[in-house]
């Protein structure tokens, strides 16, 4: 007998199960572990290696790195090794392999380089059993559970809250992030207000994101999911860089979804919403109560969260918003098209 999902059904669940994912992170042991291998390793640097989603945990996670641990870090270029051949020196490199699969050959070839090369890997995956899991000398589980519809959403957040588990474990866990399931029920609690506001880009034909500091990540990752569901043209620009000639492109016709949150990344864009408002554009802010109130529209982030950690909950509403938008549009976003779970790159 075949049972017949209603359109998003997938997507829908898997955005609610969050908070939950979210709870068993926090009673996971694994941590401590794995944090007291990476300080006997000591390492000089860091490298991040990931594609697609998990290309935007990769890039919070240089955020992690170069700002808490006051390390260097850098994004794997995995062609180098795979396409190229290249085998550098990582000695006291620790390499980070990020994949919900685990499944990606490109990312097994960097990380079996890696090793070979002297350089500590952790692989960061929603499958304990894949085979970079294997490959690598720590693995480090999300936990999201089966993750069936096509768009990343519980393990891209699973993601960012292991890596900071994992980054930041040596300071202790604050208060904040053990409220981080309480707070993320709370936010998709607002879903009717991102319903509204799909209904209003329901026949827009591009958008543009922009953020700073760690919530650039989540501008990259919420024009991905605009992309991938409702296939739309969306681009993702830091606010630093969309003052220059990007700005060009915005206008009445073209919305701007920005994150402003607390913190030195959101006080960074204090002047770019005024320039976006004089453009004309429609505004959709995630952020504090001032930024939102001075755009079109948007939802207010619980106020006290660190910068560093805000990133796990600023997504959400983005991600509601892709689900409803590719639905106001007649699309199912659970069945996108010409995509796969999987990406397989070399």
């Amino acid at each position: 007998m075949t049972t017949t999902r209603a359109p998003a059904e997938l997507m829908s669940t898997e955005i609610s199960e969050q908070p939950d994912v979210w709870r068993r992170l926090l009673g996971s042991e694994q941590f401590a572990a794995a944090a007291q291998q990476i300080a006997e390793y000591r390492p000089r640097m860091v490298w991040l290696a990931a594609r697609g989603t998990s290309d935007h945990a990769a890039l919070y996670a240089k955020y992690l790195v170069e700002v808490v641990l006051e390390l260097p870090a850098g994004l794997v270029s995995p062609s180098t090794m795979t396409a190229y051949g290249a085998k550098p020196d990582l000695r006291d490199v620790l390499v980070l392999g990020i994949s919900q699969s685990g499944g990606s050959p490109d990312l097994l070839t960097s990380l079996e380089v890696a090793r070979a090369q002297g350089a500590l890997t952790v692989a960061v995956t929603n499958n304990a059993s894949s085979t970079l899991a294997q490959v690598a000398a720590v693995h480090i589980d999300v936990l999201a559970g089966p993750e069936l519809a096509v768009a990343a959403t519980k393990s891209y957040t699973a993601q960012l809250l292991a890596l900071y588990l994992l980054l930041t474990h040596s300071r202790g866990r604050s208060a904040t992030v053990e409220a981080l399931p309480e707070l993320g029920e709370r936010l998709l609690g607002q879903e009717h207000q991102v319903q509204e506001q799909a209904q209003r880009y329901r026949f827009a034909q591009r958008l543009v994101t922009t953020a700073r500091g760690y919530s650039y990540p989540t501008a990259r990752e919420a024009a991905l999911k605009l992309m991938e569901t409702s296939y739309l043209s969306a681009q993702a620009f830091s606010g630093a860089d969309l003052m220059h000639g990007p700005l060009a492109v915005i206008d009445a016709q073209v919305p701007v979804l920005a994150v402003v949150g607390e913190g030195p990344g959101g006080a960074a864009m204090g002047a770019v919403l005024p320039r976006l408002i004089d453009a004309g554009a429609d505004v959709f802010t995630v952020g504090t109560a001032e930024a939102v109130a001075r755009s079109t529209g948007g939802i207010v982030l619980p106020r006290g969260v660190p910068e560093e950690l805000s990133p796990v909950l600023e997504i959400l509403p983005f991600q509601q918003l892709a689900l409803h938008l590719a639905v106001a549009r007649g699309g199912n976003p659970d069945e996108p098209r010409g995509l796969r779970k999987v990406t397989e790159t070399l």
